[in-house]
This record gives C-alpha cells, structure tokens and sequence, in this order.
C-alpha cells in the first residue's frame, strides 16, 4: 500500500475496486461498459489527414 503525503500529513492510498460491467440501452441500442478486445492490432494507428494515409508506429 502506498503512502501519500499531502501539506506534511500521511494518508493510505485507497485500494482500487474491481470494475463491474454493466449493460446500459439508449435508444433501444445496447451498450457494455467494459470494453470488448479490438479486432485490429495494437501497435498501428491508421490515421488520415487530406486524403493521405498515415500509419502510426506505438513504440
């Protein structure tokens, strides 16, 4: 657990809660709040300015 420090007091740091999904309709479309694994690998970015494409290298 990680101690902070604020204006010469120490404080805990609050321990992070599990995320739960959870389904939510808007306009009769369903959405999940947690997000599904992409189909496009991670490393690239396809990116298009003026009719040019682009690719982004993440590294």
């Amino acid at each position: 657990m990680n101690d902070l420090l604020y204006r010469g007091h120490t404080y805990k740091a609050p321990t992070p809660k599990p995320k739960t999904c959870l389904e939510l309709t808007y306009r009769q479309e369903h959405y999940n709040t947690c997000r599904q694994v992409g189909s496009r690998p991670i490393d690239q970015i396809h990116l298009t300015y003026r009719g040019a494409c682009y690719i982004k290298h993440r590294g």
